[in-house]
């Protein structure tokens, strides 16, 4: 994770290190979210020179092991290994997950491990059974590593989410993939490198065909359309001040208020009594106010503590209600509640453009962390 924790919703690199050499493909590599649209990759050799390769890192400072017992990228010799750094409140995470649950479904008995090394952005993604929700939400059956306090997240040297790397079956890391997309070339090194091992252990070379996964999310996103970035709520994650003049006070109570009837885009605004956290915004009082102008065609916010939102758009409540671009969390009242800390998907529009939402959240304890787009 970059330190000053950058979320990227509009370019990315992948680094792909191919069988017989190794091409890289990247587009702008300062942004750790960073989503990628690959393209295929030709068939390897499997007689080739390791010498340039390097040898995977070993997990380091893991305190928790979830659909696993104590597991050491050493054990796993003999294997080919899928190394996934993610958190699970990401959305560019989430929009991988559909993948790795079909890869692990297909491969998983033909010499594939996958395993999730889960390096929380947030202080809430450290708690075990947060993240055990999750899996169970995502279908997620492969082993996951709590790396709470990035000991392999640093031995990687990795500031990304998220991030894959594949490793043969004698531990040479043979493909890194920085962001979202990349899926065919993906699998297709998983393919070639299963198939080294078979003729490495003397089995029968594996014929293996690729699939494509119906994924229309993912499918419909173009991220140069998306114009708003990722925004924070809390004052050491934000990358830009608030709109409100009272601005960020840490660790202070403010009573934010409106004045002016022009909001500038992409930039948060808050109405009522919140107190501002390293990272989140928590409302003190018994409702308070969210509001912005943004351009995408979807936004999520990721929320927690308790409580419950209005959610209204374009200044009409109905719009968000009764319209088939309400979120899928947002229920026919055009309301969620808090029912666990994670990412709520609150608008989902047919076409890009711009929007104005409305936030009126109901109840001491409700916290914004971070705004996301699609």
């Amino acid at each position: 994770m970059n330190k000053d924790n950058i979320s990227a919703l509009l370019t990315g690199i992948g680094v792909v290190t191919l069988i017989v050499g190794f091409a890289i493909y990247f587009n702008n590599p300062e942004l750790n979210k960073a989503p990628l649209q690959g393209g295929g990759i030709s068939n390897v050799q499997l007689s080739i020179d390791k010498s340039h390769f390097k040898k995977a890192p070993e997990f380091q400072g893991i305190t928790s092991y979830i659909n696993t017992n104590e597991t050491k990228i050493s054990d796993l010799k003999g294997k080919v290994v899928l190394v996934d750094f993610w958190t699970y409140s990401c959305i560019n995470c989430i929009r991988t997950l559909p993948y790795l649950v079909d890869w692990n479904q297909k491969y998983s008995d033909k010499g594939l491990v996958i395993v999730g090394i889960h390096t929380p952005e947030f202080e809430f993604e450290k708690n075990i059974d947060n993240v055990k929700q999750a899996l169970t939400r995502f279908g997620i059956k492969y082993p996951v590593l709590l790396d709470n306090d990035h000991g392999t997240w640093n031995a990687y040297q990795n500031s990304y989410w998220p991030r894959k790397y594949l490793v043969d079956a004698e531990g040479y890391i043979r493909y890194d993939h920085i962001g979202e997309g990349g899926y065919m070339e993906t699998e297709k090194v998983i393919q070639n490198l299963l198939s080294e091992r078979s003729k490495q252990q003397g089995m029968k070379i594996l014929n293996l065909n690729q699939t494509k996964l119906s994924n229309p999310e993912l499918q419909s996103i173009d991220f140069n359309q998306i114009k708003t970035p990722e925004l924070y709520f809390g004052y050491q994650y934000a990358r830009d001040g608030l709109g409100n003049i009272e601005g960020f006070n840490p660790e202070k109570t403010v009573d934010y208020k409106i004045t002016g009837s022009n909001l500038e885009p992409n930039v948060i605004y808050l109405q009522g009594l919140w107190k501002n956290n390293a990272d989140n915004m928590e409302l003190v009082g018994k409702n308070g106010k969210i509001m912005l102008v943004y351009s995408a065609k979807s936004i999520n916010i990721v929320a927690g503590g308790k409580g419950q939102a209005t959610v209204k758009e374009d200044s009409k409540a109905s719009q968000i209600m009764n319209t088939s671009f309400k979120g899928k969390d947002i229920n026919v009242q055009g309301k969620f509640t808090i029912d666990a800390q994670r990412l709520y998907n609150i608008a989902d529009h047919t076409n890009y453009g711009n929007h104005y939402i409305e936030i009126n959240a109901e109840g001491s304890g409700f916290k914004a962390y971070t705004f996301t787009f699609g």
